[in-house]
């Protein structure tokens, strides 16, 4: 378990778990309202080096991010709010599984308990994040995934780009 004990800190984890990203990952997020879901996909965008505004897509459901095409061969990050969905028809009906586990995107999914069976068999890091005392986040990681250690000790480093690597996907959307 880790704590973070600012909004920064939490973004610092989060550019922290970019750095160990390669692709096809899908990163799922637990926490109550509020516990630094969005901010920790903050840092995890700006540890891929995107400029652009992180919002939760708790409207729009998903937000597709693409990366640098210089600097990295993942293609894009896929931002997917699940709570206002009733069910995983509605999931698939915006097109997400066609980027769900793929090599070229690493997917980040707030409330994932709606869409479990779209998971099964997926590469996952399942990381918790809490409300703590004085305002304070635990975060912990239920397959022990390494980004779950003091923010100071690692530098992040960027994912190298592959000039070889074409993204071509079949279904695209811009942040709202």
């Amino acid at each position: 378990m880790s704590v973070s004990n600012s909004e920064q800190e939490t973004k610092t984890m989060g550019k922290k778990l970019a750095a160990r990203l390669r692709g096809g990952e899908i990163v799922c997020l637990y926490g109550e309202l509020g516990a630094g879901k969005t901010t920790l996909v903050k840092g995890m965008a700006e540890g891929l080096g995107i400029k652009e505004e992180i919002t939760s897509p708790t409207f729009t459901l998903m937000n597709v991010y693409r990366l640098p095409a210089t600097a990295y061969q993942l293609q894009a990050l896929v931002h997917i709010d699940t709570y206002r969905l009733k069910n995983e028809q509605e999931l698939r009906a915006i097109g997400a599984e066609d980027y769900i586990g793929k090599l070229e995107t690493v997917t980040v999914i707030e409330w994932p308990e709606k869409m479990e069976n779209l998971l099964k068999g997926k590469k996952t890091i399942k990381i918790t994040l809490e409300h703590g005392e004085n305002g304070e986040r635990k975060i912990t990681s239920s397959n022990n995934y390494s980004l779950l250690i003091p923010v100071a000790d690692t530098p992040v480093q960027p994912v190298p780009h592959n000039p070889d690597y074409t993204y071509n996907p079949s279904h695209t959307q811009s942040p709202s």
